[in-house]
């Protein structure tokens, strides 16, 4: 009856048809049919992730393990099912790592598979980290086509971490670039994985997908958890709440793998940090809705032992929703889990609305989002052009770009990003009057954080130690990027006879913006990238100021070595000049270290033919104009405003 309601109105019928499209895209994706959860012990559960180096095949290995098992239809049409996110869709890559519940048959008995595709650039391995945490085993995928990449290391030195064994597979045999027997010797030298060991599978095509299935079951261990409980009522809850995601109309959908004890539709929960947080663990909530992805949302009604799905009660803040929190059904209290390592992130900028109207918008756009990834950290920001807004942390430049991209997509948020920079630190000497002790560090984040010389004792800049990994042909330009961005050799070896690793120290400031592309460039899109923190190292920082007619220009400021300065002072000035309009007075455009002038540029006035009007006479009436003239545009220097176009300032802020 509602829906022929429906269709009598052409505005609400528009609504319908997307309704029922959206319903039937979604129905296409899932299986109808609910599943028996209680015919699968501890011992018939597999929960594991696919991990590898960005564009290694992880999405597609994931579609064929969905069509073979008959999560979804088979159908040429089913590339990145799991990537849900209009930006993965649009940049070919994985950006949020994704569950889904499979069940296969294995001799005759049926094995519920809990699978994550996690992504594969450096900038979101905090997403593999924290989907790690629910899996107990990892397959590595490694394209026969590259080989052994920077990230395939650093994931594989991930799951060891954790202590996850690993299922070894080379995919994309199919391709005619394929070089098996050589990949199979990176994987000997790098992560000494024998080939007798590796399992070889085309996942374009499908070939071999049942071999990686048969060695989930036979070589993953299941998960660690009391059997008992897993049908007990009474069992006491322990829930690890591993990944959050936002709804407009449900909320918070936390995706939760089940420790110990039974969760079911209608049970009151609470968590570790509430109860912490406020003594006693006032804050609950009901459990509205349970279930598995598969790969879309399936209410089940319960989650037992051992398995991993999705719960919606009600949590609408970043606050509630606490990665790495241990979920508890409320007033019996367990003992909650290690907390997650926290991301700590290498690139910031500060972010403003467009309109400062939108600034209320923007920043519940923000904490919506942040519940997605949790990674990026926000502090309070203003400028004095661009009014209030946020600085906010991220873990690389890829990491930024998506970032403000889903902004824009799911939030409809128009934003101006300043230009990323990095967190130096100071280290004060004792002062009284300050009130400050020896020793004392501060963080410096901004231009307006940089403190006083006198009180300095030393600066400090953070250091990251970059793993490239390239054919040897290209191993000299290399280098010799390196060593420009002030880079300090510590290991190179050969992984092959053609393929080299080469590891550098290098300054964060250096690498944060295109360090990346230079090294794509040099080695004609073959070389790898990945980085890891390496503590801080003494550097000579200083504060370049710009000055327009001696008035300073505080948004203008930028903080660098002191090798760079005079080099910024001059691009600067340069720029300035030819963005600036002409004013009707001469405009000196100064970079200034402290009282010191390192970089000049003069804007002259826009030109005025004064001696127009002098249609004849001599020359001591042509002088006295031009004298008088002169006279002006000297007042004027002296007491005129500069007129700089706000779009100036947002282009300045970017570069």
């Amino acid at each position: 009856v509602f829906s022929r309601f429906l269709r009598r109105r052409p505005v609400c019928r528009i609504l319908f048809q997307q309704f029922h499209s959206q319903h039937k895209e979604a129905s296409d994706h899932s299986d109808a049919q609910p599943i028996d959860l209680t015919r699968f012990s501890p011992e018939k559960i597999r929960n594991f992730g696919i991990i590898a180096h960005v564009d290694h095949g992880k999405s597609t290995l994931a579609d064929r393990l969905l069509e073979f098992t008959g999560a979804i239809k088979e159908s040429s049409e089913n590339k990145q099912v799991l990537d849900k996110l209009q930006v993965e869709r649009e940049r070919g890559i994985t950006v949020k790592a994704q569950s889904a519940s499979v069940v296969y048959k294995h001799k005759n008995e049926d094995y519920l598979l809990n699978l994550i595709d996690t992504p594969g650039h450096v900038d979101f391995s905090y997403e593999v980290s924290r989907s790690l945490s629910a899996c107990q085993g990892v397959i590595l995928l490694v394209d026969a086509t590259q080989g052994v990449q920077a990230q395939t290391l650093a994931n594989f030195l991930l799951s060891m971490e954790h202590g996850l064994p690993v299922i070894p597979v080379i995919n994309k045999i199919d391709s005619p670039r394929a070089n098996v027997e050589k990949v199979e010797q990176e994987m000997l030298n790098v992560l000494d994985v024998p080939a007798s060991e590796i399992i070889h599978i085309s996942a374009k095509f499908g070939q071999n997908i049942e071999k990686v299935l048969e060695a989930i079951v036979e070589l993953l261990p299941p998960p660690v958890c009391d059997e008992k409980s897993s049908y007990d009522s009474s069992a006491l809850l322990k829930a690890l709440l591993f990944d959050s995601t936002y709804e407009k109309f449900r909320g918070v959908i936390a995706n939760v793998a089940i420790l110990d004890g039974t969760l079911r539709k209608n049970d009151i929960i609470s968590s570790v940090y509430l109860s912490q947080k406020d003594g006693n663990s006032k804050s609950f909530y009901e459990v509205k809705e349970v279930g598995l992805m598969r790969p879309e949302h399936v209410a089940t009604n319960v989650l037992y032992a051992g398995q991993v799905g999705y719960i919606v009660c009600g949590m609408k803040t970043v606050a509630d929703a606490q990665i790495g929190d241990t979920l508890f059904h409320h007033k019996q209290p367990v003992i909650g889990l290690p907390e997650f390592k926290k991301a700590k992130p290498v690139v910031f900028g500060e972010m403003f609305p467009s309109e400062q109207t939108q600034y209320k918008n923007l920043e519940a756009a923000l904490n919506r989002l942040m519940l997605n990834d949790r990674s990026v950290t926000k502090t309070s920001s203003k400028s004095f052009l661009l009014g209030p807004g946020f600085r906010i942390g991220f873990l690389g430049l890829l990491h930024m770009d998506v970032f403000c991209q889903r902004l824009q997509q799911e939030f409809g948020a128009n934003v101006v990003m300043t230009r990323p920079t990095v967190p130096y630190k100071a280290i004060l000497k004792a002062n009284k009057r300050l009130q400050l002790k020896d020793e004392t560090e501060i963080v410096i984040s901004t231009p307006d954080d940089y403190p006083d010389n006198g009180l300095v004792k030393e600066f400090l800049q953070p250091i990251i130690t970059g793993t490239i990994i390239s054919p040897a042909r290209y191993s000299q330009s290399i280098i010799e990027l390196c060593v420009s961005r002030n880079g300090s050799a510590v290991s190179n070896s050969y992984i092959s006879d053609a393929t080299v690793m080469l590891q550098y120290k290098l300054p964060l400031d250096e690498i944060v913006t295109d360090f990346y592309d230079r090294l794509k460039s040099i080695s004609s899109g073959y070389a790898s990238f990945d980085y890891e923190e390496a503590g801080f190292e003494t550097v000579n920082l200083t504060k370049v100021d710009v000055l327009l007619n001696g008035e300073l220009v505080r948004e203008f400021s930028k903080i660098c070595t002191l090798e760079k300065s005079r080099k910024l002072g001059v691009i600067t000035c340069s720029k300035l000049k030819e963005m600036i309009p002409r004013q009707p007075f001469q405009v000196s455009i100064q970079a200034a270290i402290g009282k010191s002038i390192i970089a000049r540029q003069n804007l002259p006035a826009v030109k005025k033919d004064v001696l127009a009007k002098c249609g004849g006479g001599d020359f001591s009436r042509k002088m006295k104009l031009l004298q008088r003239e002169a006279e002006n545009q000297k007042h004027l220097r002296a007491i005129g405003n500069i007129k700089v176009p706000k779009d100036l300032f947002v282009k300045m802020l970017r570069e």
